[in-house]
């Protein structure tokens, strides 16, 4: 079984992709030109759409890393061989 670090990372890598393909198909129906050729404002908003993804996920990296993290001087084998 997985840790459930592990887990938490799995279920909100999941989300965000999942939340990035939903926004990448509703971008393709709602500004979808003749052909299936998205309109010059449909592109604009899938390029946006790719930013706002890569800030979407280095923030839930950030947060996840202050939240699965243990606390400072959680380990007490460290002060016991005098490493910081």
């Amino acid at each position: 079984m997985l840790e459930r670090e592990r887990l938490i990372e799995i279920v909100f890598a999941v989300v965000a992709v999942a939340l990035m393909l939903a926004t990448m198909i509703w971008i393709g129906t709602t500004y979808g030109g003749e052909g299936g050729v998205l309109t010059e404002e449909g592109g604009e908003m899938l390029v946006g759409a790719i930013v706002g993804f890569i800030l979407l996920l280095t923030l839930v990296g950030f947060g996840l890393a202050f939240a699965l993290n243990d606390p400072p001087g959680a380990d007490d084998d460290a002060d016991s061989r005098g490493v910081a």
